[in-house]
């Protein structure tokens, strides 16, 4: 566990024990067993990645206020850099990007390179939601591994189902009532969220980005549409760009063999191991 801000602890997995810092931010949902492939990867290249659960997610602490807003993640964020002695590249997945790119454009965390993975301060209403309706099903649980597991198929049909449950112990706890729930504080998806308050400060920030970026974008997103792609590259002129195209939102997930070159070859160009 690492100390975060207002007394909170979160959850880390470090891969690695020396070479330049990146720290892995998931997104709304997911946790820090998301980056566990391209955490191996980077640390085989010969980089310290530490991939991180946020507060109210995974085995972090809840919010006692229920406070996920995007200032509580970046301050988290804050503390996690302060507790490293070097500025860190920053990899950060749909709200773990969000979090990543205020964070850079704001003058909080002073990062080597920005990596922002299918996020953009200009992403797709459809999209959300449907992340969001995800999120929101089942609140009364599930009875078995086997009614999450079909949840999950419904939600990415295009993913290969897996042999076996015992992965998805990461994805649920089990409630003292016997029933299977998401890792999620519920607090989380109490908070309203609105995508046209989120575009000026985001587009703010991407506007003083300055140290080198990356965005990659999954192909098959309907979350950040390629529209979104470039207007964020507009902003940032000096970003790099990747496509990949058989992936969908959870670009590491759908095809982390193609996600994590795409990301060694920009690292290998501003950040290279000694």
């Amino acid at each position: 566990m690492i100390a975060a801000s207002g007394g909170l602890q979160v959850a880390a997995d470090i891969y690695g024990t020396e070479g330049p810092l990146v720290i892995l931010q998931h997104g709304g949902g997911q946790t820090r067993h998301a980056w566990k492939g391209a955490g191996q990867k980077l640390a085989e290249a010969g980089y310290l990645a530490v991939s991180l659960d946020a507060r109210g997610h995974g085995d972090s602490d809840w919010a006692p206020d229920g406070d996920y807003s995007n200032d509580a993640l970046v301050e988290d964020l804050v503390a996690v850099v302060d507790s490293f002695e070097q500025s860190p590249i920053l990899v950060g997945a749909s709200m773990g990007g969000g979090t990543s790119l205020t964070a850079v454009g704001e003058g909080r965390v002073n990062a080597a390179a920005l990596v922002l993975v299918d996020t953009a301060p200009r992403i797709e209403a459809g999209g959300v939601r449907k992340i969001r309706d995800f999120m929101v099903q089942a609140p009364d649980g599930f009875s078995s591994l086997e009614e999450v597991a079909d949840a999950i198929a419904n939600y990415q049909p295009h993913r290969t189902r897996p042999r076996t449950l015992d992965g998805l112990a990461k994805n649920v706890r089990l409630w003292p009532d016997g029933r299977y729930r998401w890792h999620w504080d519920p607090e989380f998806m109490r908070r309203k969220r609105s995508l046209k308050d989120r575009v000026p400060r985001q587009e703010e920030a991407a506007r003083n980005v300055d140290c080198p970026s990356l965005l990659v974008r999954g192909g098959l997103s309907d979350v950040l549409s390629e529209e979104g792609a470039q207007a964020y590259l507009e902003l940032v002129p000096h970003s790099e760009y990747a496509n990949v195209g058989e992936a969908a939102h959870m670009v590491a997930g759908d095809r982390n063999d193609i996600f994590v070159t795409a990301v060694l070859d920009f690292l290998g160009k501003i950040a290279a191991p000694n």
